[in-house]
């Protein structure tokens, strides 16, 4: 039970990072919408609390999306993300790349629940 505390209650925290920092993002209310329902996710997990089918809707919806969104190019936007040396977003496609990422992400890290949901 402790390690379901520690691991959603840091995804907690940082999901509530991700959602600080997407005020300046060009549709913040998709993305605070998203990652705030992640939050929730790692609260019920911190708690124990493993809802099947909405969990699986939000995995399966965050993986659909990744799989819309995701780049052509990883390698190039890794290194046109390196050379600007700053999070400020120059292309549509640098956002979308992002975008992709905070998807499987979120997909990746309420999979545990997931899996503990369906094991019942």
């Amino acid at each position: 039970m402790k390690f379901n505390q520690y691991y959603f209650g840091l995804w907690f925290l940082l999901f509530g990072l991700f959602t600080y920092w997407q005020f300046n993002d060009p549709d913040p209310e998709v993305w605070i919408s998203i990652y705030g329902v992640a939050m929730v996710f790692c609260l019920f997990g911190m708690r124990g609390i493993f809802p099947k089918i909405p969990l699986t809707l939000v995995v399966v919806l965050c993986l659909l999306g990744a799989v819309y969104f995701f780049p052509g190019g990883v390698g190039e936007w890794v290194s046109q993300e390196w050379a600007q040396k700053d999070l400020t977003m120059k292309t549509q496609q640098m956002e979308e790349n992002r975008e992709t990422f905070g998807l499987l992400t979120i997909a990746l890290v309420l999979s545990p629940a997931l899996y503990k949901a369906w094991k019942k």
